[in-house]
C-alpha cells in the first residue's frame, strides 16, 4: 500500500477542519437561535451583548439628551448600569438632571393639558391626559365627530382614528362594568390613536388594523349616522358609534389593545409608540409585551439598539438550518476522512507486519538449515550393515572389490561347505 492513500484522506480531513472552524460557531449559534426564537427576552440579550458596549452607550445618551428625549437617555443609563457597561460619572449627573426637568410640575402641567385637548402625547404626564380625556370618553368623542364630520362632508378623514375612536367607545362602557379589568385595552386604544396621529405606527401594522376595523365596523352604517352628528350632539354620536361597532368581531383588535397597553404599564408611554413603530402584527406586539414584563424601563433602549432582532429572529429558519446542516456535513466529512486514514494506517502497517514476519520465519529457517548442515561430518562414508542372509556373498565367490590377483577374504559364517568324497 503506497502513502498516497493514507495522504489524500489526511489532506480531505484536515480541509475539513479548517472549514468546520469557521461553520461549526455558526451552526451551533443558528441551533441556540432556533431554539430560541419563540423567546424574545433571550434574544433581546444575545442581540445586546453582541451590539451594547460603553461606546454605544455614551453615544446613544447623547443623542436622546441632543433630541430633548430624557426618557431614552436614562433608558440607556439602566441598560448600561443592567449590563455593567461603564458610563462616565459627568454623563450619568446629565441624565439624572435632564430627567429632573422633565418633571417639573410646569413641565408637567403643560404636557397633561396638551395631551388632554389634542389626543398627542409626549411624554407620560401627556399621555395620563389624553387617557383620561378617552376614559371619560371625551377623547373618543372629539376624534369620532371629526373624523366623522370629514367622512360624511366626503374630505379627507383618517378612517384608522375613526374606527378605534368608536371602538374606544364600545369597549368604555365594559370598562366601567367590569370595574376596570378592562383598562389595559382601553390604554391601548389610546396609544394606538396617538401613535396613528404622531406617525409612529408601522406601515403593515396600519394595515393590518384596517383589514380588522373593515371586519369590526359597519361603515355604510356609520356614515348614515355620523352625518347628522357634532359636537352639540355627543350622545347621538356615541350611540352611532356604539350601533357600528361589531363587537364580536373585535377580540384580535382588543388583544392587540391589551399588548400595547401592557407595554405603556411596563416600559411607559414611549416605549409604546416605539414598539407600535417597529411591529408589524399584533404577534410581534405581544413579543415586545413580554420583552416589557421583563426588562421594564430598559425596553426602550434595547429596541433602539437591537431593533426587530430584539422581538424575533433577523435570518430566516431556512438560512440557520442550512447552516446546521453544513455544520453537521462538515463534521461528517471529518470523522469519514480520518475513519478512512486510520483504516488505511492500519491495513499498510498488518501489511508491512506480516512481510516482516515472514522474512524473520525465513531468515530462521535458513539459519537452521545452516546448524543442521553443520552438525554431519562430511569426509567419512556411510556404512550401512545388513544381517539379512540374501544379501551376503556366496562361499567361493570372488571378492571383486580385492580385484583379480587378490585371495578372496572368507568370512566365518561365509565358510563353505564341504562335501564327503563318495556321497
Amino acid at each position: 500500500m503506497t502513502g498516497a492513500r493514507i495522504a489524500l484522506p489526511l489532506g480531505l480531513a484536515v480541509a475539513l477542519a479548517i472549514a468546520a472552524l469557521a461553520i461549526l460557531p455558526r451552526g451551533f449559534e443558528a441551533d441556540q437561535l432556533l431554539s430560541e426564537q419563540d423567546d424574545p427576552v433571550a434574544l433581546a440579550d444575545r442581540a445586546i451583548a453582541r451590539s451594547f458596549d460603553a461606546s454605544v452607550a455614551a453615544r446613544e445618551i447623547n443623542a436622546a439628551l441632543a433630541a430633548d428625549d430624557a426618557d431614552l437617555a436614562q433608558s440607556f443609563l439602566e441598560l448600561a448600569r443592567d449590563r455593567n457597561v461603564p458610563v462616565d460619572a459627568a454623563l450619568a449627573a446629565k441624565v439624572e438632571r435632564a430627567s429632573a426637568d422633565a418633571a417639573s410640575v410646569q413641565r408637567s402641567v403643560e404636557s397633561f393639558t396638551r395631551g388632554l385637548i389634542t389626543g398627542e402625547p409626549d411624554d407620560l404626564v401627556g399621555f395620563a391626559g389624553t387617557a383620561l380625556g378617552d376614559l371619560f370618553v371625551f377623547g373618543d368623542i372629539r376624534d369620532a365627530v371629526r373624523e366623522g364630520g370629514r367622512l360624511a362632508s366626503g374630505q379627507q378623514a383618517d378612517q384608522l382614528i375613526l374606527g378605534l375612536a368608536c371602538v374606544g367607545l364600545a369597549v368604555t362602557a365594559g370598562t366601567y362594568f367590569t370595574a376596570g379589568a378592562g383598562v389595559p385595552a382601553r390604554v391601548g386604544l389610546t396609544v394606538a390613536k396617538a401613535a396613528q396621529k404622531t406617525g409612529r405606527m408601522s406601515g403593515r401594522m396600519t394595515a393590518w388594523l384596517s383589514r380588522s376595523l373593515r371586519e369590526t365596523i359597519d361603515w355604510p352604517a356609520l356614515r348614515r349616522a355620523v352625518g347628522s352628528a357634532n359636537l352639540a350632539e355627543p350622545a347621538v354620536a356615541i350611540r352611532a358609534a356604539r350601533e357600528a361597532v361589531k363587537v364580536e368581531k373585535a377580540q384580535n383588535i382588543m388583544r392587540l389593545a391589551g399588548d400595547v397597553g401592557r407595554v405603556q404599564s411596563k416600559a411607559g408611554t414611549r416605549a409604546a409608540l416605539d414598539g407600535l413603530k417597529l411591529a408589524e402584527g399584533p404577534r410581534d406586539m405581544s413579543r415586545i409585551a413580554r420583552l416589557a414584563a421583563a426588562k421594564g424601563g430598559k425596553t426602550r433602549a434595547i429596541l433602539k439598539v437591537a431593533g426587530r432582532s430584539a422581538i424575533m429572529l433577523t435570518m430566516g429558519a431556512f438560512n440557520l438550518a442550512m447552516w446546521m446542516f453544513w455544520a453537521l456535513l462538515t463534521l461528517f466529512g471529518f470523522v469519514s476522512s480520518l475513519k478512512r486514514m486510520t483504516e488505511r494506517t492500519t491495513e499498510r502497517y498488518c501489511a508491512r507486519r506480516k512481510l516482516r514476519l515472514a522474512r524473520e520465519r525465513a531468515q530462521c529457517e535458513r539459519e537452521e538449515a545452516r546448524r543442521r548442515a553443520a552438525a554431519v561430518p562430511l569426509d567419512e562414508p556411510t556404512i550401512i550393515y545388513s544381517s539379512s542372509p540374501s544379501l551376503a556373498p556366496r562361499a567361493g565367490s570372488p571378492d571383486r572389490s580385492a580385484g583379480p590377483a587378490g585371495p578372496a577374504e572368507v568370512l566365518p559364517f561365509q565358510r563353505p561347505k564341504v562335501r564327503a568324497a563318495g556321497r
